[in-house]
C-alpha cells in the first residue's frame, strides 16, 4: 500500500487510475453494444449499416439501438434516403464521447502544474475557489436551494453523486459532514491538494453556509465537507 502525496506516487496512482479506465472501456467495447459504440466514433451510421460491418441481423442491431437509445448512449440525428424508406442515422451522445475520451485529465492536470508553476499560492488558491463558485452555479442553473439547512445540505450531496460522479453521502456530528467514499477528482487531487478548495466552494455556494473540506487525500482519495450547524 502506498500514499499519492508521497514523491513519484501521484504518477503511480494516476497511472493505475488510467489502467482501470482503459479496462472499462474495454470490457465496454468487447460487448455487442461496445462494437456498436467503436463504429460510431468514426460518425452516424444507420441500423442496415451497423448491421452489414458487424455481421449481425438488422433485427438484432435495432433492438441493440433501442436498448441504447432508451439508456442515453445513442441518439438520433436525422435520416437518410433508403431504397423503400428513410433510414434513422444514430449517433453517440455527447455523454457516451466524453466517457470514452482519455484527453480531459491530462489537460486539466497540465493546467492546474502551469498555475501551481506560474503563480503565488494564494493567487492560485483564489482562482480554484472561484473555478467552484462559477461550477456551483452551472450545476444549480442560478437557482439558489431553499429549505432547512439540513434538506441543503442533502441536495448538495445529491448534486454532487448525479452531476459529478461522487458517491457521498451525509452524516450527523453536531453539524452536517457530506461524505464520499471516492473522489471524482481523484488524478488531481493527490498532487494538487488546493483542487479541494474548489469543490470546498461549490459546497459553499450550492448549500449557502459555509464548509470546510475534511477529505481523505491518502492512496483513495475520499471527499469530505463539514458544514456547521447555524
Amino acid at each position: 500500500m502506498f500514499d499519492c502525496h508521497t514523491t513519484l506516487r501521484p504518477k503511480l496512482c494516476l497511472l493505475r487510475r488510467s489502467y482501470v479506465a482503459d479496462m472499462f472501456r474495454k470490457q465496454l467495447l468487447d460487448s455487442t453494444r461496445g462494437r456498436i459504440v467503436a463504429l460510431l466514433r468514426g460518425g452516424g451510421l444507420t441500423a442496415d449499416d451497423i448491421a452489414s460491418r458487424l455481421g449481425l441481423t438488422q433485427s438484432a442491431v435495432r433492438v441493440q439501438t433501442t436498448a441504447m437509445e432508451r439508456d442515453g448512449l445513442v441518439t438520433r440525428a436525422g435520416k437518410r434516403p433508403g431504397t423503400t424508406r428513410p433510414s434513422h442515422v444514430f449517433e453517440l451522445t455527447p455523454e457516451v464521447e466524453l466517457l470514452l475520451s482519455k484527453a480531459y485529465v491530462p489537460l486539466l492536470t497540465q493546467l492546474v502544474q502551469v498555475f501551481a508553476d506560474g503563480l503565488p499560492a494564494g493567487q492560485v488558491d483564489t482562482l480554484l475557489r472561484q473555478a467552484g463558485r462559477g461550477l456551483a452555479h452551472q450545476l444549480a442553473q442560478g437557482q439558489k436551494l431553499t429549505g432547512s439547512l439540513a434538506s441543503r445540505v442533502a441536495m448538495a450531496s445529491e448534486l454532487l453523486n448525479d452531476q459529478l460522479g461522487a458517491m457521498t453521502h451525509v452524516e450527523r456530528n453536531g453539524g452536517y459532514v457530506i461524505r464520499g467514499v471516492g473522489c471524482p477528482l481523484a488524478a488531481l487531487t493527490g498532487k494538487h491538494p488546493g483542487v479541494c478548495l474548489a469543490m470546498e466552494s461549490l459546497v459553499t455556494e450550492v448549500v449557502g453556509s459555509p464548509a470546510h473540506e475534511c477529505c481523505d487525500r491518502a492512496e483513495r482519495p475520499r471527499c469530505c465537507f463539514q458544514i456547521a450547524r447555524k
